[in-house]
């Protein structure tokens, strides 16, 4: 700071020296004419020669300031010791000019040095005119009066010499501590300046008739400028607004005009806008400042960029609560919503409904086609289910190809809700069953749809959702493509299948399950193989039929635990029946579940090697569904399977997809007809045209066929006219356990025998 003072000076002093230059040629010269004339030669020559001599210092600006100095107030001093010789006391006052100047241009102790100087000029050169000055009211001593007039001037000149030395003084000090707070704001202004957070000050316009835009902006740093795209001279003036935009939530901005109306501090989290209209989520802190009487002048609005934040908190949000595929709300939300639901239909006294949805042969087509396909058919679905609800309705996707649709508040009255409800439930029906088009290319779906109504006493919103499953399941066991609306009946039917399924675990478990078998006779009734049965009796001697048990199995997944089982039964009674002298083939059911299973040649390679059964004389039967789906797999693995001995027979072969492409392709032992087409033969025409033609068509390919279902004789002599090689069914033997069928056989072949 001392080089402040000392610029400070120099400043006034270049100012100085050309003041007195400009003012000496204007007064010096009349003067000195003034001299000459009157024959004042000493006054001219002092006036000459200070004139030119403070000339000489204001252009010769290179020599040191304090040189320049020393030479002026030697000018002023020499001037005013010459004017006190020639003019008298009165030229005192020029001697006083010279501390004063010292204490400006030099500082204190030059100041005191030329005080000192100038005090004894006064008294030694100027004695004798104070001396011979009157002065009322003071004895007429000649010394007394010139030390009074010494002593008053030399207390003046202090007075003045030190007042502006000391006021420097004080001024240095005060220049120091600005300094200090200069750096120190230039510091904050900096760091403010160059930090990631934004950073906006607001001056508050107390004459404003709202609060909330009393405040124009007069700072912004540099953060607020790279990220909302606004250059500070654009904004500044402005209001604090100025960042808000459509989408700025009003409770928010209330919310801060609030506490701002108050001068309250206050913190939230708001949606800005840049210049080009990108919004961005900001944390802001808002903080009002108050001057030293305690009136609110500033705010200070400090701002964070948290737009990759909220953007986190919306993505976890998503994925909590809505479908990544389709954006439909997804289990979760749905469950919370048939809450809400549940509640305020109990309040509002109205029926609602819980509608759930299956997209029929979605499978079939994601299978065939893609799972880009089947995502897309799933959008489109999505799609055209929620362009049908209402604003206040909820489409949800909870897995695969099931949507739940929620239609609040339908009614007062259930028959006017289960109406709507079944209106909706058409409408839904008619869209999904329109022709999606997708990638070019044209597929069809329909829809199964369950329906089940609310409120009802003590239900949950697991309660509903389970209804509506049940009733789509009826829907879907009806034909498809149909509604049903949920019955306590469906529930009973429902929890009897549950029942089952676990009864049917536990004596698999148990080992309760048994293997029948049903012999295959030749045209002579003799037994030339059999088909291997699976039988559940029950403690009290009942039996649970095949038709009851496994469908649960397929649909509970038991089937295939099951399947391995009955391979294992095959195995142990081909072995049985060798020991027993009656070797002959056996077949057993494969279902389509089991023979899809990746390890399934493994599992049937390890069953034949640990029981040593021989593969010969094992059929495996497979229905025509399985042959069809996958069918290069399906080759391939029969394939693997035939290398190992094992023999293949379509099972109820001409009930499904019969095609002699299949047939042509695939290594096949024999088919079996359906038991349907045998009962109206020979008596119904058709089912004897169709007969005919399968063994037709079997004898060409070299395909052996047996004929299942055949109870009288003259089906039977129908089939040995047209060549059936074998025949099964009740007219030869009913199911039986495989020790009661060995010793039937042996009881045949000892009365053949004799």
């Amino acid at each position: 700071m001392a080089n402040d003072i000392a610029h400070w000076r120099a400043q006034i002093f270049a100012r100085l020296l050309l003041v007195v230059f400009l003012l000496g040629l204007a007064t010096a010269v009349p003067s000195v004419l003034l001299a000459v004339s009157e024959g004042m030669w000493s006054i001219a020559v002092i006036d000459s020669v200070a004139l030119l001599w403070i000339g000489l210092i204001w252009r010769w600006r290179s020599l040191a300031y304090t040189t320049r100095v020393l030479n002026f107030l030697s000018v002023a001093f020499i001037v005013g010791l010459a004017l006190l010789l020639k003019v008298g006391a009165v030229s005192q006052i020029y001697l006083m000019a010279v501390p004063v100047l010292a204490a400006l241009l030099l500082g204190l102790r030059p100041a005191l040095v030329t005080l000192v100087l100038a005090g004894l000029a006064v008294m030694v050169l100027g004695f004798e005119d104070n001396a011979n000055l009157r002065l009322a009211g003071v004895p007429d001593y000649g010394f007394l009066k010139a030390a009074i007039i010494s002593v008053n001037f030399m207390f003046m000149t202090a007075v003045l010499t030190l007042s502006c030395a000391v006021l420097l003084r004080h001024l240095e000090r005060s220049l120091d501590q600005l300094h200090l707070l200069n750096a120190e704001l230039r510091l904050t202004s900096a760091a403010v300046a160059r930090l990631n957070d934004m950073v906006l000050i607001a001056a508050v316009d107390p004459g404003a008739a709202d609060p909330a835009t009393a405040q124009h902006i007069i700072f912004v740093n540099e953060a607020f400028e790279r990220r909302t795209g606004y250059r500070r001279e654009e904004v500044l003036g402005r209001n604090l607004r100025l960042l808000r935009g459509p989408d700025t939530e009003p409770a928010v901005v209330e919310e801060i005009e609030r506490h701002m109306a108050r001068s309250q501090p206050v913190r939230a989290e708001l949606l800005n806008y840049t210049k080009s209209g990108e919004p961005y989520w900001v944390e802001t802190e808002l903080v009002p400042l108050a001057d030293e009487g305690g009136v609110h002048t500033h705010w200070v609005a400090v701002e964070r960029d948290i737009t990759e934040r909220k953007k986190s908190q919306d993505d976890i949000h998503r994925l909590a609560f809505f479908d990544v595929l389709t954006g439909l709300p997804n289990r979760r939300l749905l469950m919370d919503r048939i809450d809400k639901l549940l509640a305020s239909s109990a309040r509002g006294g109205t029926y609602s409904a819980v509608m759930f949805i299956d997209l029929d042969r979605f499978k079939t087509i994601n299978d065939a086609r893609g799972h880009a396909i089947g995502d897309a058919l799933l959008c489109n679905a999505a799609d055209r289910l929620s362009k049908l609800m209402r604003k206040a309705d909820t489409v949800a996707r909870i897995g695969g190809d099931e949507f739940v649709v929620l239609l609040g508040h339908l009614s007062h009255e259930l028959a006017g809700a289960t109406h709507a409800a079944l209106t909706v439930a058409e409408k839904i029906r008619a869209a999904i069953g329109r022709d999606f088009e997708i990638a070019g290319q044209t597929y069809n779906s329909t829809a199964s749809i369950g329906v089940t109504m609310l409120p009802k006493t003590g239900q949950s919103a697991h309660d509903l959702l389970r209804e509506a499953d049940t009733a789509m399941y009826r829907a879907k066991s009806d034909g498809r493509n149909g509604i049903a609306f949920f019955e306590a009946a469906m529930q009973a039917e429902v929890e009897r299948r549950l029942t089952l399924e676990r009864d049917l675990a536990a004596a698999l478990a148990a080992g309760q399950l048994q293997m029948h078998v049903q012999a295959q006779v030749d045209r002579h009734g003799r037994a030339i193989g059999g088909e291997l049965l699976m039988r559940w009796p029950l403690a009290d001697g009942a039996m649970v039929p095949p038709a009851v048990f496994i469908p649960v199995a397929e649909e509970s997944g038991l089937i295939v635990e099951l399947g391995a089982w009955a391979l294992r039964q095959a195995c142990a009674a081909v072995l049985q029946l060798q020991a027993a002298g009656l070797a002959m083939p056996l077949s057993v059911n494969v279902s389509p579940t089991q023979f899809r299973q990746t390890d399934f040649v493994d599992q049937v390679r390890q069953a034949l090697e640990q029981s040593g059964a021989p593969a010969a004389l094992l059929v495996l039967e497979v229905t025509e569904g399985l042959l069809i789906d996958k069918m290069e797999d399906t080759i391939a693995r029969m394939h693997q399977l035939t290398a190992l001995g094992l023999r293949f027979s379509i099972d109820d072969f001409g009930t499904g997809y019969s095609s002699m492409a299949y047939l042509k392709k695939m290594p096949l032992y024999e088919l079996k007809i359906d038991r349907s087409f045998i009962l109206d033969t020979p008596d119904d025409a058709s089912s004897r045209a169709l007969v005919q033609s399968i063994l037709a068509m079997a004898g060409h390919l070299g395909l052996r066929v047996v004929a299942e279902g055949v109870e009288t004789q003259a089906q039977a002599d129908f089939l040995i006219a047209h060549d059936c090689a074998s025949m099964q069914g009740y007219l030869y033997a009913r199911p039986m356990p495989l020790t009661e069928l060995i010793a039937r056989l042996h009881r045949n072949t000892a009365v053949a025998a004799a």
